[in-house]
């Protein structure tokens, strides 16, 4: 399982969009920016944007919803990924997803979610003020009795 963990602190995104940025050239396809995984949507006060991005959840939505066991959990990142060739585009996942981070790329006609760009977030490396981490997670051992 992942050594990582993906944080996400709205108080240092400006809504400046690199990440979106980031994102869409990472998962290019056919050399055609693809459908960003991640955006930062307005939080209602002043100068307070949230990044919306895949929570990588526990007892995900968007598996239990996929009808071809096309989502799967990547042991080494510990991101849900998508396989496209197994995807059927019924849009399940999409509309199971309750925060919105199953998405239909309409210009590519593939269903994509956040799969961590496979352990090395590109958003993460490009946000300016940091508000993206990908950091270890502090493993702590258990006292032996």
């Amino acid at each position: 399982m992942s050594t990582h963990r993906f944080v996400v602190n709205p108080v240092l995104c400006t809504g400046c969009r690199t990440c979106e940025l980031a994102c869409s050239f990472t998962h290019s396809v056919n050399g055609k920016p693809g459908r960003s995984r991640i955006y930062p949507i307005d939080g209602g006060f002043k100068d307070l944007w949230v990044p919306v991005v895949c929570l990588q959840c526990e007892e995900a939505a968007c598996v239990k919803s996929c009808l071809v066991d096309a989502i799967t959990r990547n042991p080494e990142t510990g991101a849900m990924d998508l396989d496209s060739d197994r995807c059927v585009r019924c849009m399940a996942c999409v509309a199971a997803c309750p925060f919105g981070c199953s998405l239909h790329d309409s210009h590519h006609d593939l269903v994509v979610k956040c799969d961590l760009c496979g352990g090395d977030p590109a958003c993460a490396h490009f946000c300016p003020t940091q508000a993206l981490e990908y950091k270890p997670i502090e493993v702590k051992k258990l006292k032996s009795a």
